[in-house]
């Protein structure tokens, strides 16, 4: 125990007092204002989720721990407040996450609850503590964050500011324009400028955690021989300054001074800078499954950081790049996939909802003990880097389906999530609200420097405007032809710019032209909606547009979130059956064009329609409301059913036959989006009674009836044999959601001209690929059993 003693006198007075006031010895007082602004919280240790582990605080410029002597629900209620958090659950003692190290700052703390900082309760004081790191006390937060509460985009585990940034600089001049940077010269941020880490003892498990804060999945040996020659011929050849260093930028170079020697390889090729090295680490010890390099033990050189690094030279570190990012790939053209674990309803890549294939049928994983190096070890198998985040409590959404794991257990090494150990669980073990995600470090690509966004009330909206360059090699902003300009292109610019998913695709932007740019220098624009870049996505080879004025040129209005339909497979195959329906009582039904086009020629009033009736029931598992795209004042209303569609066309309904070519269709107007039903603790918004807001909330469900009108496919002049049914909700993509993979839907299907089964029925991504290549080559049923 330290104990501050200001003069003589007053120590002698302090202890007379404790004899007569035995409270004194129990607690002490809070800190100055000055002191408490200071304070800085994080959760570390392992295993945890994002919301809960070892508390930590920084006081008096140290990290350190709390003990858990005295400690109470309440004391972790400030402490989960002061994170971000809206309540804490519980909390933990004993060193549950793992014991800390450095200072233990508190002890004894008592609080009741309404505190608004860990200062202000009652404790023993700063740095006046009996216990060991044995005793450091953990929480369990609430994982809802406070209203307005900003969540950082650091690593929980970065220690310290000393550590924090980390880059690769590359030495060949050639290499700074070829993106993603894959090899250079290890650096780490260090006061205004950069630092450099001695390569003495330097193995690949520290570079395999430096290539996965890069975005990396593996390392490989980098050529140290061809760096010695570098620095030699660097400082023979003495070429300006350019980039890293602690040293000042140099002037601009003059455009009439002459260029280096044409003979001089390091004049004229070489990025690097001869240079004093600045060596703030002499020492990394990293075991290659830390997701920062501040988690590896670390050894600082004291004082300015300029010691030599004696037989050494400065790190340089070589990645492997992952399949989507490798120089070789052609990124236009989909690699075929062949893993088992996937993610989805993320706005950037690397980042989603895990998902795993199990038996050929794809599920998720819940998140209890969902940790960084199991988060990681998914990362790096799908060509990522290590885990920037492990996130829980179905952070990008909840899936729908089997869930295959449970309590993922992964030491950081294991080439797949399957490597690792988990369980096998049931539905009462857990539901879907609780799915684990992940967000991944990812290579910079520089993608958003060649497109923007103007005009725009926010960040979120404006006119596209791209970056062209001429034959000179000049660069100069251009725009985009509206024309076929939709929601997947917009969904591609989103992406590309950080800034989530696309709201809306705009062919009209007249409303936000403020910029001076006029050139129209694409058009044809088309994407699937899973590029990187809006240059991976195909359009005209010369401009080709037919309204070339600025008015017409494209826009978009991005959204943070977004919403994500799925229909419920099972429910179909169990509700489907055949109407045969009289004529007089489809005149609403042919108004609307829910019949087939030989209904025209039929005898009106007398006759039928054989009708194949089913089920919809559409869930929202995204992250926004699905709202109609157009507002209420352009629905239309339709007097025959007397209610407002508010669009056009909601879902398609198709059958087809066993090579894919449509035999009936039918079409479903949105004739009212509303919540019929919502998941516990979720409540209805929207309703079709008296002109109300439609719309189907986050949880929440829209179910059609089978005996309702226009629910159905008209299959009058369908002949008896298997088909295939297929149901596609939001077919036109008229309103953006996170993911319209998921949208379709099949089964097979067996008609013997009177009655009809369904089998197999299953959204169009929850297959495996080897699954799906059956289902479409199914010879049929030979007999109406369904094993």
């Amino acid at each position: 125990m330290k104990t501050e003693v200001l003069c003589w006198s007053c120590g002698v007075l302090a202890a007379l007092l404790c004899l007569w006031v035995p409270a004194c010895v129990s607690q002490q007082t809070t800190p100055s204002p000055q002191q408490k602004s200071k304070l800085k919280f994080r959760l570390a240790g392992y295993p945890r989720k994002h919301n809960e582990g070892r508390i930590e605080v920084f006081y008096n410029e140290e990290w350190g721990t709390i003990c858990d002597d005295d400690f109470s629900l309440e004391n972790a209620l400030v402490l989960c407040k002061q994170l971000g958090f809206i309540s804490a659950t519980g909390w933990s003692h004993s060193a549950k996450y793992g014991k800390g190290a450095g200072r233990i700052w508190l002890d004894n703390v008592q609080c009741s609850g309404s505190e608004k900082s860990i200062g202000d309760c009652k404790s023993r004081g700063w740095g006046n503590s009996d216990c060991t790191h044995d005793e450091d006390a953990g929480v369990v937060c609430k994982d809802e964050r406070l209203p307005g509460f900003v969540e950082s985009n650091v690593i929980d585990q970065v220690e310290e500011n000393r550590v924090e940034e980390v880059r690769l600089r590359p030495v060949v001049a050639t290499a700074k324009k070829r993106m993603p940077i894959t090899e250079g010269i290890v650096e780490v941020k260090y006061k205004d400028g950069w630092a450099q880490i001695c390569d003495v003892d330097w193995n690949s498990k520290n570079s395999r955690v430096i290539c996965g804060m890069m975005g990396f999945p593996n390392e490989r040996k980098a050529n140290r021989n061809f760096y010695k020659q570098i620095k030699k011929r660097a400082a023979k050849a003495k070429p300006k300054i350019i980039g890293s260093g602690l040293r000042q930028k140099p002037k601009p170079k003059s455009k009439s001074k002459p260029k280096h020697n044409e003979g001089s390889v390091s004049g004229k090729r070489l990025y690097t800078a001869r240079q004093q090295n600045h060596y703030l680490l002499r020492s990394v010890a990293c075991t290659g499954n830390e997701v920062h390099l501040s988690v590896c033990p670390l050894q600082f050189n004291k004082g300015n950081a300029t010691a030599s690094c004696e037989g050494g030279m400065p790190v340089v570190v070589s990645c492997v790049p992952g399949p989507q990012f490798s120089a070789s790939n052609s990124q236009k053209k989909k690699q075929k996939s062949t893993f088992r674990v996937r993610l989805k309803g993320g706005a950037k890549i690397g980042e989603g909802r895990v998902e795993v294939l199990n038996n050929n049928e794809w599920g998720t994983v819940c998140d209890d003990r969902w940790s960084l190096q199991a988060a990681s070890v998914v990362c790096r198998e799908l060509g990522f880097g290590s885990a920037k985040e492990a996130l829980t409590g179905a952070r990008m959404g909840q899936g729908m389906g089997p869930i295959h794991m449970n309590e993922v257990n992964c030491n950081g090494q294991e080439k797949s999530i399957w490597d690792c150990q988990f369980k096998n669980i049931t539905s009462e073990d857990c539901q879907h609200a609780e799915d684990a995600s992940i967000k991944c470090n990812i290579p910079y690509m520089a993608y958003e420097n060649t497109i923007r966004l103007t005009g725009g009330r926010t960040r979120y909206e404006g006119r596209v405007e791209v970056v062209t360059v001429d034959n000179n090699g000049t660069e100069s902003w251009g725009i985009i032809c509206g024309e076929g300009w939709g929601t997947r292109e917009a969904m591609v610019v989103c992406r590309q710019l950080g800034l989530g998913f696309a709201n809306h695709g705009l062919q009209e932007t007249w409303y936000w032209d403020s910029s001076n740019v006029t050139e129209m220098v694409i058009s044809g624009v088309k994407c699937t909606g899973d590029e990187m870049s809006l240059s991976l996505c195909q359009h005209h080879p010369t401009v080709n547009c037919q309204k070339a004025a600025t008015r017409f040129s494209a826009g978009v209005i991005c959204s943070e979130t977004a919403s994500d339909l799925i229909l419920n497979a099972p429910l179909v195959q169990q509700t489907v059956y055949i109407e045969d329906r009289p004529l007089h009582m489809l005149y609403c039904a042919a108004e609307e064009n829910c019949l087939s086009k030989s209904a025209a020629k039929a005898n009106w009033p007398y006759g039928h329609r054989r009708l194949l009736r089913f089920s919809s029931q559409i869930h929202n598992i995204g992250r926004a409301d699905f709202r109609p795209k157009a507002g209420r004042h352009s629905w239309v209303w339709h007097e025959c059913h007397r209610h407002y569609h508010s669009m056009d066309i909601f879902t398609h309904y198709d059958l087809l036959s066993v090579n894919g070519t449509k035999v009936a269709d039918g079409h479903k107007a949105s004739f009212c989006l509303e919540d019929t039903e919502c998941q516990e603790g979720v409540s209805k918004r929207y309703e079709c009674a008296n002109f109300g807001e439609q719309g189907i909330t986050v949880g929440c469900w829209d179910l059609y009836r089978h005996d309702i009108d226009c629910q159905w496919i008209d299959m009058t002049d369908v002949k008896p044999g298997n088909y295939i049914l297929q149901i596609v909700i939001n077919p036109n993509y008229e309103v953006a959601e996170s993911d319209f993979t998921n949208n379709g839907m099949k089964c097979n299907c067996k008609y013997d001209g009177h009655r009809i089964w369904l089998h197999n029925c299953h959204i169009g991504d929850a297959f495996s690929e080897e699954a799906e290549r059956r289902f479409e080559q199914y010879p049929g049923q030979l007999n109406n059993q369904i094993s």
